[in-house]
């Protein structure tokens, strides 16, 4: 009976188990089968939106992919294949949700038809407040409508003109020439890109704080004001691809980047509260007779706002710090690329050679040395395919290669996208620039003479050429801007062969910027009267 039992218990046994493993089975071919339908379900959306739509995570597998390698190429590519505009859907729960657009028509319609239904809103405002305050690039409405006045009634003004253009000249042959022509007779590469940013923020501080920060002497001192604002940009421009809930919980816990934009904005502000306390102490001892500042923190120090009130300290920081992101990085950068472009077409190089040594043959001290030449600001305006040159450098490389709007109330685009209430909208200058149906099949090729007619430089609508935004929010500064790269380029020009190392490597840094992420690293050869000549004889 015993031995009965236990066979019989053996038998009912292994039955189970083969139940079970049945079970098993099953339950792992469902699994397996729900997984291919997901996966199959999801590459199925990619031709209709763009890219796969995962459950839970959306689209920010492809995201994150796209941030390993080159953040604007991947919005490029998704763009192309999409006509120019397309849905980007992030994890669930999150609001990482937006309409990606690169369509010139939408562009129009968002930054000047609709203006007022597209303001920055509260999610970037919200992003980039700890460092950029309610300065002009974050603020909306009231606030920024009295900045930009302000700012533009300044701009145009001939004291702020001759102010701008004298700094400049006195920090390009005081500073930039002396440093060049030092890594030329020590035979030691530097870093242009780098140079050149000094360049632009020892000039806008001095446009913006009236201060000389002397970020550009010999040696490169480093500066630490410098440091934590290129610090505090980087870290800012982090929030924009991590849920919102994610980095503000980072920065309450105090970690990872929120830490070092704490710690970088610190540095930022300490700098500003200095100079904001220097100049009101400045400004309470000038006798009626001294000679008047130009620079824009003591415009805005000499106004009231709505209450009649002198502006806070906190207010006349962020006014700012907003204009130095706005005006060094984007010279600095634009210029950095021009350079790089410039040594893969040698042809573009000898063209601007021969404008400039034509126009300075012009003149009637020519037999000034080269070494000691300045350039006049009416013969930079002459400049005309030098113009075209950083134009197009610009249209492949914009300075800011996207930018952020939101929808104030329910729209539709004119190329039919339906935009909801609260809607964030990214629009790509970047890929702009690499559109056949909008630069035609040569697009991704730098050719400065799609900007000339007859020899002129002509413009192209705001819309399309996106670098400098377009609309009530065009740069302000756009003319200053150009004026500076010119001086600058044709300076260097004139004087250097300017040569990019070998197999060194270009690539775009994700940042509010596009600065180049391994800066450009090059090396300078002096050019001789004769090298001069030869170009004079092309133009003629």
């Amino acid at each position: 009976m015993t031995s009965s039992f236990s066979s019989s218990d053996f038998a009912g046994n292994n039955f189970l188990q083969g139940v079970f493993f049945l079970a098993d089975i099953k339950i792992v071919e469902v699994l397996f089968a729900l997984l291919v339908f997901v996966v199959i379900h999801s590459l199925r959306q990619k031709k209709r939106q763009g890219l796969p739509i995962w459950p839970f995570v959306g689209m920010l597998p492809s995201l994150v992919s796209g941030l390993r390698t080159d953040m604007y190429e991947w919005i490029t590519g998704v763009l192309c294949t999409q006509n120019g505009t397309f849905t980007f859907k992030g994890p669930w729960f999150t609001n990482l949700n937006c309409v990606v657009t690169s369509d010139p028509r939408n562009l129009e319609y968002l930054l000047k038809t609709k203006f007022s239904n597209f303001p920055k809103g509260e999610y970037f405002r919200n992003t980039v407040r700890d460092l950029l305050g309610n300065g002009i690039f974050n603020a909306d409405d009231e606030i920024w409508q009295r900045q930009r006045k302000t700012a533009s009634i300044e701009f145009h003004s001939a004291k702020f003109r001759h102010l701008t253009t004298e700094s400049l000249l006195e920090l390009v042959h005081s500073r930039l020439l002396p440093v060049l022509e030092d890594s030329v007779q020590q035979s030691i590469l530097i870093d242009l890109q780098d140079i050149l940013l000094r360049l632009t923020f020892d000039n806008v501080c001095m446009i913006a704080f009236g201060v000389d920060p002397g970020c550009l002497r010999p040696g490169l001192p480093e500066i630490p004001f410098a440091q934590a604002f290129e610090a505090a940009t980087e870290a800012t421009v982090k929030r924009f691809v991590i849920p919102t809930f994610i980095w503000k919980a980072m920065r309450y816990l105090n970690l990872g980047s929120e830490k070092e934009l704490k710690q970088s904005i610190k540095g930022v502000d300490e700098f500003a509260e200095e100079v904001i306390r220097t100049r009101k102490k400045e400004l309470s001892l000038q006798t009626e007779d001294k000679k008047q500042r130009s620079d824009l923190l003591t415009v805005f120090m000499g106004l009231k706002d709505e209450q009649g009130q002198p502006f806070s300290d906190k207010f006349l920081q962020d006014i700012c710090v907003n204009f130095i992101l706005a005006g060094r990085d984007t010279s600095s950068v634009a210029l950095s690329w021009f350079f790089w472009l410039l040594d893969r077409t040698p042809v573009v190089e000898g063209r601007i050679l021969a404008e400039i040594c034509q126009i300075l043959s012009d003149r009637k001290d020519c037999d000034e040395s080269k070494s000691h030449r300045v350039i006049l600001p009416e013969e930079v305006k002459k400049m005309e395919y030098l113009h075209a040159a950083l134009s197009e450098a610009l249209r492949l490389y914009p300075s800011v290669p996207v930018d952020h709007k939101e929808v104030l109330e329910d729209d539709v685009f004119p190329d039919g996208t339906v935009l909801k209430k609260g809607t964030k909208v990214v629009y790509a200058i970047y890929t702009m620039g690499r559109m056949e149906e909008i630069w035609g099949k040569d697009c991704r090729e730098y050719k400065p003479e799609r900007w000339l007619r007859d020899g002129r430089f002509m413009s192209e609508s705001a819309y399309k050429f996106t670098a400098f935004n377009g609309g009530p929010r065009l740069c302000l500064g756009k003319d200053f801007a150009y004026y500076q790269m010119k001086f600058a380029a044709a300076s260097i020009l004139y004087r250097y062969r300017v040569k990019v190392v070998e197999n060194h490597p270009v690539r775009p840094k994700l940042a509010l910027t596009m600065y180049m992420k391994h800066g450009l690293k090059v090396k300078l050869s002096r050019r001789d009267e004769s090298e001069l000549q030869k170009y004079l004889k092309m133009k003629n």
